[in-house]
């Protein structure tokens, strides 16, 4: 078996494809030594490339308003437990000055579809941020909007935009979403960001409810056809107040093995080890690392609002203040043979 495993994973490096049978083999395969053979090649692949350098975005989660109701969400609309808020400008702008002066050279503005941040409330946030940190990269992450909205975040000075698809397959979208969003829409978005020229973020949940191989393999295709610069996927952790309260959470194990094959199919890509990873194992995102990731995202949102952005139960990291969280991971990195980089972390074609 573990022959078999290292044949399957010299085949997929070389052709940085995966057909539905290896992808079967490697997510059901119990033989320690080819699955030991899967990170390496997948870490060997990310360090060809990028070396010992780990890259860090500034996570700044400004508004957990959203108008959508996925089921698998803790801040979807229809939860009436969940404590909104929103951040002024003036709150996201102090958030990226104590980012940059702890050496973070990019700023995520992430949050829920939220109806008050229109297009110009975005804009002047943005312009904000690109006059006073010009050597820094900015990322949005606010979900759905027009390739007209898309295009003036662009002219205003974001560089990054992520949005996370969930999953590539139709059944399995519907089984995720209210019937008011579509997965055909989710996509064109991501191709209508690329074009406009954005460095772009999409990704998936691994062990979310109905989730099989079958689905998986149409993430790994969209993943292929689309070629984006960025990947984030993360375990599905369920959120007591979801209708998918009750539902099984994904692994830490299938979620690694995933990590490895996307590094091995498209080995360019920005691979975050995601904060999801941390909250289900103590040493998860140092895993996720060493299967073949090179991004983390430490938290600068206030304190006071980090237990508010509940997507999912028993998020990690919601109580340390920001240069806790990174010199945490510094250490953190630093024992397993990485080191944080003061950079933008851009793609490296």
């Amino acid at each position: 078996m573990m022959q078999q495993i290292r044949d399957t994973v010299d085949s997929i490096a070389k052709k940085q494809d995966i057909s539905p049978d290896e992808l079967h083999l490697l997510l059901t395969a119990e033989d320690s030594g080819g699955l030991e053979y899967l990170r390496e090649k997948a870490r060997a692949c990310a360090d060809a490339i990028y070396g010992d350098r780990i890259f860090t975005r500034g996570l700044i989660e400004f508004t957990n308003y959203c108008r959508n109701d996925c089921l698998y969400c803790g801040i979807r609309k229809s939860n009436g437990n969940a404590q909104r808020y929103r951040l002024t400008s003036e709150e996201i702008l102090e958030c990226c000055r104590e980012g940059r002066e702890l050496g973070f050279r990019t700023f995520v503005l992430q949050g829920g579809e939220d109806p008050y941040f229109n297009d110009d409330r975005v804009c002047e946030i943005v312009s904000r941020i690109r006059a006073e940190f010009p050597d820094c990269a900015i990322t949005l992450s606010i979900g759905e909007k027009t390739r007209e909205s898309y295009q003036r975040y662009f002219d205003a000075g974001a560089d990054r935009y992520l949005l996370r698809h969930e999953t590539a397959d139709e059944n399995q979208y519907r089984k995720l979403h209210p019937r008011t969003m579509s997965l055909t829409r989710r996509k064109q978005c991501l191709y209508d960001l690329k074009e406009i020229g954005y460095q772009v973020g999409c990704g998936f949940m691994v062990g979310s409810p109905g989730q099989t191989t079958e689905t998986l393999y149409e993430d790994l295709q969209f993943i292929r056809q689309l070629q984006p610069h960025m990947v984030g996927i993360g375990p599905f952790i369920s959120q007591h107040d979801t209708p998918f309260a009750q539902e099984e959470s994904g692994t830490l194990d299938q979620t690694l093995r995933l990590l490895s094959i996307i590094r091995l199919i498209h080995p360019h890509v920005l691979l975050p080890a995601t904060t999801a990873l941390g909250t289900i194992h103590p040493l998860g995102r140092e895993m996720g690392i060493q299967a073949g990731g090179n991004v983390v995202m430490p938290n600068l949102s206030p304190v006071s609002v980090r237990k508010k952005y509940e997507l999912y139960d028993n998020k990690i990291c919601t109580g340390d203040e920001a240069a806790e969280c990174r010199h945490c991971l510094e250490g953190r990195m630093h024992r397993i043979g990485y080191r944080i980089v003061v950079d933008r972390g851009d793609y490296q074609p």
